[in-house]
């Protein structure tokens, strides 16, 4: 990991200790201010008792006081506010950052586990949820601690007795608090469980829109939609029907207890044993100490929400990334020679590759042909370690890829695949991706030329923005040839020393194709090129071919040892040749009868 991601904690205790100096400074600005409250119940009573005592005097500089010290004691919550907020709103960016960065490095088998929707709603909702728990709820759990002692420091000085009378409906507070918050817990996670399944269910119909469309299955597809919109409804009126409840309640025992407080207190006023100004300060301190009272259910909520978000986050953060980094870094240049022994491979317990061997020196070209299903695309993903490739059966330059550092094998690899994808953003930006920016002359010829060693300049410039035109997401603007040349572009920019095209120019005519394998062709000195394609004439422009059938090599040589054996891909060829002497008949018959 780098930056945030290499040194942020992902436990509660670990984000708090990280954030100790903002918390610790809040906590003091709120000490500060319930001390200052609590003078200010003194001044109260001091200025209550002279009024009653008809000493104006004293009267006005107690009311003084008691306003100085109320403008302090708020300036003391503002600040302690800023502080606390700040640290929930750091540890939420932070957060943000190390989710993506463990996102980024998990392999494929997670991904088949937790579908995308449900992650979009664990880095935004959960997420808010761990915020508002470090912030809010941080804020609010000092604020009630401190102003529960302030507050009974000021009853126990009037009236312990008072004091203890106002206590007896505090068991009762804490045992309602202790079943809602345990009730919170459990209904949150199901309710933010459901917008997961949900957001789920709309990013797939809206990724499919066309297949729906073009099946006639909308209705189909909001019933389906609607399933899930209703268990997000059931658990969402749950969830706030155990909120809506816990208000009322806890409202209804507090004033149980201040109805105690009146009864009794006023009893003891008239015995003489307190003053008014001493029932008004008392009264003061009370309305205080039910603020956290009452916060009991709310910072609950609060906790229970944040708990059960972050449980949800912690899957992601737990889970380990199948690909492990080598600890070889780039201690020389890297020249290209590919060496790949004895691999084997599967997907799960479906064997895809057997004992797959063969070489290309720094340099050269090698094709790789088979079936659909043969393990070609596996073999060109395992090439970068986009999947978990086995430890000593792929090198570059010598080195097991596996000891090698990612960062080194994947800025050695460039890699274009046949389902190109594009980011929802310009042209420019596509293609230069790998640059850190893209708006100097020196980057603007870098993506030029490479759009044109890709066959895309000429369609790019015609756009109506021309690389300034912003593709749509995943490249919707574009024809599915324009998409597979500008993923090349991007591919060829790097300069890799390896260049692994699987099958990326599939949807390009085959002059298209011959044009820029010519080019890619006059760069071979300065790099190696893996191409997998199912087209015999891109495959005989590689120094070398290998032909992939049901995981296995079973012929390697060039195009014309390959002919003489006759064997598959001999076939390929014949059959592939025919099917060219079919179309050029019905071209011929065509512009005859035209």
């Amino acid at each position: 990991m780098t930056g945030i991601a290499s040194t942020f904690p992902v436990t509660l205790r670990g984000q708090l200790k990280d954030k100790l100096g903002w918390y610790a400074g809040g906590g003091v600005l709120l000490l500060v201010q319930q001390y200052l409250m609590a003078r200010r119940d003194f001044y109260v009573r001091d200025a209550v008792d002279a009024a009653n005592q008809l000493r104006a005097q004293d009267a006005k500089t107690a009311a003084i006081a008691m306003i100085v010290v109320s403008i302090i004691a708020a300036g003391a919550r503002v600040l302690s506010r800023v502080a606390i907020f700040s640290a929930g709103r750091n540890v939420e960016y932070e957060l943000r950052a190390v989710l993506l960065d463990r996102l980024q490095r998990l392999g494929p088998s997670f991904f088949r586990t937790m579908p995308t929707g449900e992650i979009m709603s664990r880095a935004t909702s959960d997420l808010t949820q761990v915020r508002l728990l470090l912030g809010f709820g941080i804020l609010n759990v000092i604020s009630s601690v401190f102003g529960f002692a302030s507050a009974v420091y000021v009853m126990m000085t009037i009236s312990v007795r008072l004091t203890l009378v106002s206590f007896t409906t505090m068991p009762v507070l804490w045992l309602v608090t202790r079943s809602f918050s345990s009730r919170m817990f459990r209904r949150t996670r199901e309710n933010q469980e459901a917008i997961g399944k949900m957001s789920d269910r709309v990013l797939a119909s809206l990724s499919g829109a066309r297949v729906v469309r073009s099946f006639g299955l909308l209705k189909s597809e909001l019933a389906s939609f609607e399933e899930n919109n209703a268990s997000y409804l059931e658990k969402s009126l749950g969830l706030a029907r155990v909120r809506g409840s816990m208000g009322p309640v806890m409202g209804t025992i507090a004033a149980a207890g201040i109805l105690i407080v009146f009864w009794y207190g006023g009893s003891l006023m008239e015995a003489g044993a307190i003053s008014p100004g001493d029932f008004v300060s008392f009264w003061l301190a009370l309305l205080r100490l039910t603020w956290p009272l009452l916060a009991l259910g709310f910072v609950a909520a609060i906790v229970a929400r944040g708990r059960a978000g972050y449980a949800r986050l912690a899957v992601i953060f737990d889970a380990e990334p199948e690909i492990k980094s080598g600890d070889v870094g780039a201690t020389d240049t890297v020249k290209g020679a590919i060496a790949v022994r004895h691999l084997s491979f599967s997907h799960g317990t479906k064997p895809v590759l057997r004992d797959v061997s063969f070489e290309v020196p720094s340099g050269r070209s090698l094709a790789i042909v088979g079936r659909t299903g043969s393990g070609k695309s596996t073999l060109a993903t395992l090439l970068p370690r986009l999947l978990p490739t086995p430890a000593g059966s792929i090198f570059l330059d010598g080195h097991d890829i596996c000891s090698l550092s990612l960062e080194r094998v994947r800025g050695s690899i460039g890699y274009a695949q046949q389902d190109a994808f594009l980011f929802s953003t310009t042209v420019s930006k596509n293609i230069g991706y790998s640059l850190d920016e893209t708006d100097s002359p020196e980057a603007d010829r870098s993506i030029r030329d490479a759009a044109r060693e890709a066959e895309v300049l000429t369609e790019v410039e015609s756009l109506p923005e021309g690389f300034d035109t912003v593709v749509g997401e995943r490249g919707v603007q574009l024809s599915g040839g324009q998409r597979q040349r500008v993923a090349l572009a991007r591919a060829l920019l790097r300069r890799p020393p390896v260049l692994v095209l699987d099958d990326p120019l599939s949807a390009v005519d085959a002059k298209t194709e011959a044009s820029i394998l010519e080019a890619i062709e006059r760069q071979k000195k300065d790099r190696t090129v893996l191409l997998i394609t199912h087209r015999i004439a891109a495959a005989k422009r590689c120094d070398r071919i290998v032909v992939l059938d049901e995981g296995r090599v079973i012929e390697e040589g060039t195009h014309d040892e390959l002919i003489e054996l006759d064997g598959l891909y001999a076939a390929f060829a014949s059959e592939q040749d025919l099917e060219a002497d079919l179309d050029a008949l019905d071209a011929e018959e065509g512009s005859t009868a035209a």
